[in-house]
């Protein structure tokens, strides 16, 4: 679905899927392509089980990795997503030694984090996708209340992709106005409790996998982002650098990213619960990658 969605853009020289299983990713593609005259797009798509197929790329959008079942937590991928993200980033580092990469592999802070390790990319240039995702979930839930359009709301998570994820209400808006002056406290309290369970609560429906239409489009709509030089403010996993009081850490802020990556952290004006609860959020993930940290130098 992300190759889809960019291919339909049409921005992109070449869109290349890369998957291990054999004839998957080119069979995919192909079917992709057979549809380019009904989509409206022409952008070449390429499919590959080699990385190879990578080389040159401007961006990367990793995915790899072991998906959720029902009962599992993100947390409980970290051992052997690591390994995968390790295998996949050595590939991203010698076919694309330049690319920006945008990781949507769980659980999106740690893998994050390794993928920067891995590749050894400026800390500019590895992304994490989760932000765009929770915030459209929040805005599509918000549209459940017949109060708005999922379209007409503006609001950001920021965080983490999990319990500590932090949806500042200050910052959200109906149109112009404060989402607090139209909707109850109660009801957003829920809105914001359903968003950080939103992931799981696919995975219980689906029994088999996790969720991929939103995730797509959101993975597609950051590098859009970058390859347009949009400047428009998006949430997204980033290393800090203790931006808003913050541990140095990957952690979910608010962004707008350039051609490169990174182009700067966004500074709002949270209200001191939002910044405690922020700070917060950035020192358990610190903790959570200090521990996957051992676990992969304990694995060689």
């Amino acid at each position: 679905m992300a190759a889809l969605r960019l291919a339909e853009s049409d921005l992109f020289e070449q869109v290349a899927l890369v998957d291990v299983v054999p004839g998957l990713a080119a069979g995919l593609v192909l079917d992709m392509w057979h549809g380019a005259g009904l989509y409206g797009f022409s952008s070449p798509l390429v499919g590959s089980d080699d990385l190879g197929a990578l080389a040159g790329a401007d961006y990367i959008v990793i995915t790899a990795g072991k998906p959720r079942q029902p009962g599992m937590t993100r947390t409980d991928l970290t051992a052997v997503n690591a390994a995968i993200m390790a295998s996949v980033c050595e590939g991203v580092r010698r076919h694309a030694p330049e690319a920006t990469v945008v990781v949507v592999s769980n659980p999106l802070e740690e893998m994050t984090h390794l993928a920067a390790r891995f590749t050894g990319f400026p800390q500019q240039r590895v992304l994490g996708m989760a932000g765009v995702l929770d915030s459209a979930r929040f805005c599509s839930l918000v549209g459940l209340t017949g109060k708005a359009r999922p379209s007409e709301v503006r609001a950001l998570a920021l965080g983490s992709h999990g319990p500590e994820m932090v949806i500042p209400l200050s910052q959200a808006f109906i149109g112009d106005q404060p989402i607090e002056a139209l909707i109850d406290g109660p009801t957003l309290a829920a809105i914001v409790e359903r968003t950080r369970e939103s992931g799981g609560e696919v995975v219980k429906l689906l029994q088999k996998g996790s969720a991929y239409f939103s995730p797509a489009e959101s993975a597609a709509a950051m590098v859009r982002a970058m390859a347009t030089d949009s400047g428009e403010v998006l949430a997204a996993c980033v290393r800090s650098g203790g931006a808003y009081g913050t541990t140095d850490t990957r952690v979910g802020l608010p962004v707008r990213l350039g051609r490169r990556g990174l182009g700067e952290i966004v500074k709002l004006a949270l209200r001191p619960d939002e910044q405690t609860a922020l700070a917060e959020a950035a020192g358990r993930i610190a903790q959570r990658i200090t521990e996957v940290e051992a676990l992969v130098d304990a694995a060689g």
